[in-house]
């Protein structure tokens, strides 16, 4: 009997030595993520704001393409070329503004694209920035305000996320009451991004808030993941440890007095906590998650096509192919192995798609099913670049040997399909560029390739850990799981959450840097 009443007074001890420890364990760690749950939160509140109800306004959005007017041009690519002693070159397009039109020529990656005169042959001086400037002011509508400054923008950086994709742009900035930035690329008349005073200020905050790019600025991004992983996983344990405490524990506990203040937060902080644990576990597993992404650099800027192109090579001249004047909207360069072709695009009638043509240099001949065949020659390309430890240009003759020994040697293809639209399933909105050409494989990763013809881009390429992660990030972070109820309660619900996080965090903050007196 007595070793049956020791056995149990030492479990009773037991329980209370843990019951205690846990406390202090949840209380210590909860210490320590107090100002980063402050910060994530108060970020990731501003996130819907600015995305959906404060969302700033530009006046256009996309240029809406144009028949090409065949009497502004008098001489062929070929000719103006010649007359410019240009040798080679990678790809040209047709661009018309200030009344004029040009033949805009890329020479090499890296180098600014040049302009001639279709009329004249005559070099456009400054041809870019006066470009650049046509095309942010057509954006904005806005011929008056004064530009002051003009700059590119070759990298990435606070005010131009990754998210925006396109590089290199032009950063056009406006004297205006909103201090309007706009990024253009002049290469595919497209605006990749403005940024007025609010977003700008939004910018920051995310970046340095919420994203912690203030750690990458002192050291390194291996340390800023690596900071930021290890607190959420400390999020983690308060929220578990807490979980335990207050939802399995809890009557062990001595009811707080009436009047107590102390026992008021923690009632309070117990109750708000139990309601929002669940959103905290998933707002840290998913960030955690989502983190684990960006130790690996993304290749996917380095991923573009642009063979260097003879000019003696393009016999056929472009005045003379066999053009639908009336539906060209513009004209540019590919190559397909060591074959140039001129590509074609048409705009959509009432009695035609649009749909985009190829024309072999040499003799003008139509290329059957051009598109498909360039795309698929774009994922052979792409799928040999990624084979390979570095990101030069390999040529078409090597391909099929990068490719030996990789997941995509023997890979059936499962699908192809040209997609005119994002979804939100695999090819979103924040891809940037349209159209495309699908390719899905059958490789162990389930490897997808999204190749958009009329850059030469790989717009994305995804895998299944891609999908996992994405599929993490959409429904435990950005709740995407409540899009039937349209994006208003989605994001309601979602600041709702975040809001019980900060309510819950703040009020362990008075309770934990208070020391309050505890009754067990």
């Amino acid at each position: 009997m007595n070793k049956q009443n020791t056995a149990t007074n030492s479990l009773a001890t037991a329980q209370t030595y843990i019951r205690r420890r846990m406390y202090g364990w949840h209380r210590t760690i909860g210490t320590i993520v107090c100002i980063p749950v402050i910060f994530w939160t108060l970020s990731g509140l501003m996130h819907p704001f600015m995305a959906h109800w404060f969302k700033p306004e530009i006046a256009r959005q996309f240029v809406i393409p144009k028949p090409v007017d065949q009497a502004q041009i008098s001489l062929s690519l070929q000719e103006v070329l010649t007359q410019n002693s240009i040798a080679t070159l990678q790809n040209f397009r047709i661009v018309s503004f200030a009344g004029q039109t040009y033949y805009q020529v890329k020479q090499k990656a890296g180098e600014p694209l040049r302009y001639f005169d279709t009329q004249s042959g005559q070099e456009l001086p400054d041809g870019e920035q006066k470009h650049a400037e046509y095309l942010a002011r057509y954006f904005l509508d806005d011929a008056q305000s004064p530009l002051k400054s003009i700059t590119l923008q070759t990298e990435f950086d606070g005010q131009y996320k990754f998210v925006n994709r396109l590089l290199p742009v032009w950063k056009l900035s406006f004297d205006r009451p909103d201090r309007m930035d706009v990024y253009v690329e002049t290469s595919s008349d497209r605006l990749a991004t403005f940024n007025p005073t609010s977003r700008k200020a939004f910018l920051w905050v995310f970046d340095n808030f919420h994203n912690w790019s203030f750690l990458e600025a002192i050291a390194n991004n291996w340390l800023r993941i690596t900071v930021m992983i290890a607190f959420l996983s400390i999020i983690i344990l308060a929220a578990v440890s807490g979980l335990v405490i207050y939802g399995f524990m809890w009557s062990k506990f001595k009811a707080p007095a009436n009047g107590d203040k102390t026992g008021f937060l923690r009632r309070y902080h117990r109750q708000i906590g139990l309601a929002t644990a669940l959103v905290t576990l998933t707002f840290a597993f998913s960030g955690a998650y989502h983190a684990t992404r960006k130790y690996s650099p993304n290749r996917l800027p380095e991923m573009v096509y642009t063979p260097e192109i003879k000019t003696a090579d393009l016999r056929m001249a472009s005045t003379a192919l066999p053009l639908d004047w009336e539906r060209l909207h513009n004209l540019s360069l590919i190559q397909i192995r060591k074959t140039p072709y001129f590509q074609a695009f048409y705009k959509a009638t009432e009695d035609q798609p649009a749909e985009t043509q190829y024309y072999q240099a040499l003799n003008g001949t139509v290329l059957e099913n051009g598109n498909q065949v360039y795309a698929e020659y774009l994922v052979q390309y792409f799928m040999a670049k990624l084979n390979t430890a570095n990101a030069a240009d390999i040529d078409c003759c090597e391909m099929s040997q990068s490719l030996k020994g990789s997941d995509f040697a023997n890979a059936s293809l499962l699908e192809t399909k040209p997609i005119a639209a994002f979804d939100n399933r695999e090819y979103g909105f924040i891809f940037k560029r349209l159209p495309v050409v699908k390719f899905a494989y059958d490789t162990p990763d389930s490897d997808t390739f999204f190749v958009e013809t009329s850059s030469g881009h790989l717009a994305a390429h995804i895998r299944n850990a891609d999908r996992r992660e994405g599929l993490s990030f959409a429904i435990f972070h950005k709740f995407f799981l409540m899009d039937w109820a349209g994006k208003n309660v989605r994001d309601g619900v979602m600041m709702l959450s975040a809001l019980g996080v900060l309510v819950v965090n703040l009020m362990g903050m008075l309770l934990w840097w208070g020391k309050p007196k505890r009754k067990r």
